[in-house]
């Protein structure tokens, strides 16, 4: 079953009913290590008594968690940081010349994650205890992309940052019959042109307003690009709930885009030849999954480290970001049609197209299954040690 945003403080406050529980099995384990994120803040005490090395996992990039701070002030607010304007620059401590930084409307989200929720604690609080517990830091990054930010988090923390690589999915088999919702979009996409069809979807976590569907459909109108868009109903809705989309948009469209209503195969979309492109709510795992093809970003992004990812790769021309309201940030359709098609018509997106697909090579699976390897000899050998 689907949890609804409004419902995932509930399961954090399920998760920490689990304390006696894990305590019980570590104590009666022959575990040398653990391995956890940043729910289970209450882990590292135990696992320290019981002389079990304790490794924070996070699953975002090194930006977003550099862009935090130290752990002292995340525990007691966020980062020392108490008004949305602490937000707009890029932190003091920040080493380096950079542009990650948040909008009014992002620093506002940021902050909300900050309030206590229905489990009594934040997750700045969680992430906090996390990371002050642990004996090193396991990221979801690596050393060829943005090396500069894992070399930030070390000074930052002091503590040993690894990078476990960006861990990019394995390709799936596109000639796949069997799945009759692959075959239906298969079907259609072979009948476009190679790299002509944009790819449109916001995750499974984002909640779309009425106005910002109705924007964004009209922006797709007006892009002349063909397109398939992945909008489900928001997970906890209703039966009867409805995807309140634009009067005559499907039918005016019928042909040139597709409005996927039921989970969408992204991988085997991106792969085909006939996507050119990906708009995308610019979370960590679709930001893999687009690169790994070397697909152009079309960026859109709504919540906590998506828009600081959208202001990197957007630096490292890989995309463009969608322009919007800094204050609220709502967007109109013109910006969503002249932001897709500079990344997949225009003459001055060739070259977000060539350098997309050049980066590619960053994101292979045999680059980063090599990352993977290497951290497992890691854990072997501190396995071993007397």
């Amino acid at each position: 079953m689907d949890v609804g945003p409004e419902d995932v403080e509930h399961l954090k406050k399920a998760y920490d009913g689990m304390e006696d529980e894990l305590t019980r099995f570590l104590e009666n384990s022959d575990a040398d290590i653990v391995i956890y994120d940043f729910a289970p803040f209450w882990l590292p005490p135990i696992a320290t008594r019981l002389g079990i090395s304790c490794f924070f996992f996070c699953m975002c990039n090194a930006w977003f968690l550099a862009f935090l701070g130290t752990v002292d002030p995340l525990i007691n607010g966020v980062g020392g940081r108490t008004r949305p304007e602490d937000f707009l620059a890029p932190p003091e401590w920040v080493t380096f010349k950079t542009k990650v930084a948040c909008t009014l409307y992002e620093a506002n989200c940021i902050l909300g994650s900050a309030g206590t929720n229905a489990s009594g604690f934040s997750d700045a609080y969680r992430a906090g205890k996390a990371i002050a517990g642990c004996n090193a830091m396991i990221i979801r990054h690596c050393n060829e992309f943005e090396p500069e930010w894992l070399k930030q988090l070390e000074e930052l923390h002091q503590k040993e940052v690894m990078p476990i690589g960006l861990m990019p999915p394995h390709v799936q088999d596109t000639s796949d019959t069997t799945n009759e919702a692959w075959v239906s979009i298969k079907n259609w996409l072979c009948t476009k042109p190679k790299e002509s069809v944009v790819y449109v979807a916001l995750g499974s976590e984002v909640v779309l307003s009425r106005d910002q569907i109705s924007e964004l459909a009209h922006g797709l109108e007006l892009s002349g690009v063909p397109f398939i868009w992945a909008l489900r109903k928001p997970a906890g809705s209703a039966e009867k709930d409805t995807i309140e989309l634009p009067d005559g948009f499907e039918e005016r469209l019928k042909g040139r885009g597709i409005v996927w209503k039921n989970w969408a195969p992204q991988l085997k979309i991106l792969g085909h030849e006939a996507v050119g492109a990906f708009l995308t709510h610019c979370g960590w795992s679709s930001i893999v999954e687009g690169l790994m093809f070397g697909r152009p970003l079309v960026m859109l992004p709504f919540q906590i480290d998506q828009g600081l990812n959208a202001r990197v790769l957007a630096g490292k021309q890989v995309g463009v970001e969608i322009p919007r309201n800094e204050q609220d940030g709502s967007y109109t359709g013109n910006a969503v049609a002249e932001s897709v098609r500079t990344v997949m018509v225009d003459g001055v997106g060739q070259n977000l197209r060539d350098t997309a697909k050049a980066t590619s090579a960053l994101f292979s699976r045999e680059l980063h299954d090599r990352y993977l390897h290497n951290f497992v000899g890691y854990l072997e050998n501190l396995e071993h040690r007397p």
